[in-house]
């Protein structure tokens, strides 16, 4: 019999929009939230929005979102309950989650054990050929030299991939097309993965060329039911980085739907997993479909499922963490169409180079079938020190090219100024003819960018004679709203002062 547990606060150990979003489903069902946040995000937007902030460190993630033991220390200490990771930093490290169990904390996902499992490529790959999940050809083992690879490559023929095994991110990942190619390949997979990971092992398989990326969410709770929430289109990537996420895939049938949610719900199973994960698969051409790996944490890019299921995913990750049974019985088939950009503080133009800076203007879209999930406000200062994004604007619509139309018209209402954005290279990509009709593989982007077809030379753009109005209103308004605020400047800090003492006892502002 499961224990069923009651939370009062939940520690966010994370920044930017995902703690935004976790912060609101933690308000969401009565409970407190309280946040970490370094030096760089001390007047950030989760910082504003939650009940308890905490200073965790210096800017660098190494000296405060890294920094685990503190995290712990700080949950215990402030009576937190349980603590949600969010994604990246530390979500899918499994030391983490079991140093919060051992502190006597909850912590919101996976148990440890099945996290260890599927952070190895290798590991996750051997449970996966056990439990009858389909994985791509390709070693057991970690290669032990070059030969190894070359004897692999020779049976099965080129292309074949390198990958890092303790890996993500396309960090320690080669394709060799060539023998001649692969033992600097090989050096440099290593290599890089010995840096980004701090464990140089790396394995090879076969390479399937052209494929899409499909994605399955899965829930499980501690009552042994796991079920399939569908899939996500995430085929549309630059280096490996996923850039544009929809759900439903415009080229899954209901049965192949039915198909990779039973592989993957057998993937779960095969860990003992509970709480939310995503199994990703790579799909071939011809309808096979092959393991790729597993996602131990919420993804980037589960809003999309969210809108074509109703279900509110960090709300059944809290429900499921307190022991209680998720409130699906069943998987749900996708109800209308839903498509996620990421909007990243870099100019698509200039190979996507960071664009820090001051946010001086910021208007969100709105409106029907829109959601904008931000991790910063206008006046906000956009950090070297993190992954630049900003946001991720989500549409739905009654079918694809619904969405597609929400999303141009979410596109030419959204404004920032002050820095640089994406938002240009997906008004491209609607204009792009394959784009429009759901052909996609996993280099189309970094093909057609490399081509330069998706330049912003169709992209509309608004004179400059509109801009400068726009602008000059905006900072009348500006200034109007400054002197209002000094007169009442001495009541309202006051104000301030007696409200962040009465909801943020016990903060560390300093």
């Amino acid at each position: 019999m499961t224990n069923q547990r009651t939370f009062h606060k939940i520690l966010i150990a994370n920044r930017g929009e995902i703690a935004v979003r976790i912060l609101r489903g933690v308000r969401d069902l009565g409970m407190r939230g309280a946040v970490v946040y370094s030096d760089a995000d001390r007047t950030g937007l989760p910082v504003l929005l939650a009940d308890e902030a905490y200073r965790i460190g210096p800017a660098p993630s190494q000296q405060s979102y890294l920094k685990m033991d503190d995290i712990v220390d700080l949950a215990v200490e402030i009576g937190a309950d349980a603590v949600h990771p969010g994604y990246g930093f530390l979500a899918e490290n499994a030391t983490f989650a079991q140093r919060v169990r051992d502190a006597g904390v909850v912590f919101i996902g996976p148990p440890p054990k099945a996290m260890a499992a599927m952070g190895s490529k290798i590991e996750s790959r051997r449970l996966m050929r056990e439990a009858g999940v389909p994985i791509v050809p390709g070693g057991e083992d970690p290669l032990d030299s070059v030969g190894e690879a070359e004897e692999f490559a020779a049976s099965v023929g080129y292309p074949v991939m390198l990958k890092a095994s303790a890996g993500g991110g396309g960090k320690g990942m080669r394709l060799v097309e060539r023998v001649e190619d692969l033992e600097s390949a090989y050096r440099a997979a290593r290599s890089e993965a010995r840096s980004s990971f701090g464990d140089d092992s790396v394995y090879i398989e076969k390479f399937i060329e052209a494929p899409r990326h499909i994605e399955i969410q899965i829930l499980a709770d501690e009552h042994g039911r796991v079920i399939s929430l569908g899939e996500r289109e995430c085929s549309l990537q630059r280096r490996h980085q996923k850039v544009v996420e929809e759900a439903p895939s415009p080229v899954v049938s209901r049965e192949l739907r039915a198909e990779m949610g039973q592989a993957a719900v057998r993937a779960a199973e095969a860990v003992g997993y509970t709480n939310a994960g995503t199994v990703e698969f790579l799909l071939d051409r011809d309808g096979s479909f092959y393991f790729l790996e597993m996602n131990t944490r919420l993804q980037v890019e589960h809003p999309v499922t969210e809108m074509v299921t109703g279900v509110d995913l960090v709300i059944e990750q809290i429900r499921i963490a307190q022991g209680q049974k998720m409130t699906l019985a069943a998987p749900r088939e996708p109800r209308g169409h839903a498509i996620e950009v990421r909007l990243y503080a870099e100019d698509p133009y200039r190979n996507f180079a960071p664009s820090p800076g001051r946010i001086d203007l910021l208007r969100w879209p709105d409106g029907p079938g829109v959601r904008c999930e931000a991790g910063v406000q206008e006046g906000a200062e956009v950090s070297v020190h993190y992954d630049p994004m900003l946001a991720k604007l989500v549409v739905w619509g009654p079918d694809r090219e619904y969405a597609m139309a929400r999303l141009g018209r979410a596109l030419d209402e959204l404004r920032v100024d002050g820095i640089q954005t994406t938002a240009p290279l997906f008004k491209a990509l609607l204009e792009d003819e394959d784009f429009r009709a759901g052909n996609m593989d996993i280099g189309m982007l970094d093909r057609k960018l490399a081509a330069g077809e998706l330049r912003p030379d169709g992209v509309q753009r608004l004179p400059d004679l509109p801009l400068i109005a726009a602008a000059l209103e905006h900072l009348e308004l500006k200034s109007r709203q400054s002197a209002t605020l000094v007169a009442e400047s001495g009541s309202r800090e006051r104000w301030k002062q007696v409200a962040r003492a009465e909801s943020v006892k016990g903060d560390r502002w300093s």
